[in-house]
């Protein structure tokens, strides 16, 4: 059995797609990381849900979406016609029409509100917060290397989602959500 570990990063360098070694406080890696953990948090959602639950195999394909985006963030955009891994075109557009569906059965949004309720509500608040932090990230590395507009819309898209199945979770689970305060401009029409 081949051993899992290299030395190759000991020094602080890590290798990225097409054979390069960058730093291991460089952007790039910063950014996959993050993605990282987003893959993690959202597959902690999956394993709190039933094996059968409608969502699990939208979450799963987030997954192996987020595998071809750390992929492609890997890959300098100068050699990323290199890399095998592809996109759909319709992914944005996808993760719009779960957000719309899931909305639809929720109440209209008035307030800002606590997360938490239950421990499945708290586990998509917290895939929303890392999926905020590797949007930030992924307009970092932009600002070096072009990122694919449509893996920044996606990220962005996935905060939504994460927000929006944690407000299904706590008003279908009897839970209700636990209010902050109102949205400014409702406090203001009163």
């Amino acid at each position: 059995m081949k051993r899992i570990y290299t030395r190759s990063g000991d020094k602080g360098t890590t290798a990225i797609h097409g054979g390069e070694r960058v730093a291991k406080t460089d952007i790039r890696i910063e950014t996959n990381g993050t993605l990282d953990e987003l893959n993690v948090a959202v597959g902690n959602v999956r394993t709190s849900l039933p094996s059968d639950h409608l969502w699990q195999s939208y979450l799963r394909e987030i997954q192996l979406n987020l595998m071809v985006i750390m992929s492609l963030v890997a890959t300098r955009s100068a050699k990323r016609h290199n890399n095998p891994n592809s996109l759909p075109d319709d992914l944005v557009e996808e993760v719009e029409r779960l957000i719309d569906t899931i909305t639809s059965q929720c109440t209209p949004p008035d307030s800002f509100i606590l997360p938490g309720g239950t421990p499945l509500a708290l586990l998509l608040h917290q895939a929303r917060v890392i999926a905020r932090r590797a949007e930030r990230r992924l307009w970092s590395l932009n600002m070096e290397d072009p990122v694919e507009e449509m893996i920044l819309q996606y990220i962005n898209r996935l905060s939504d989602l994460f927000f929006i199945m944690a407000r299904y979770e706590l008003q279908h689970s009897g839970c209700g959500e636990e209010v902050w305060r109102e949205f400014g401009y409702k406090r203001r029409i009163r």
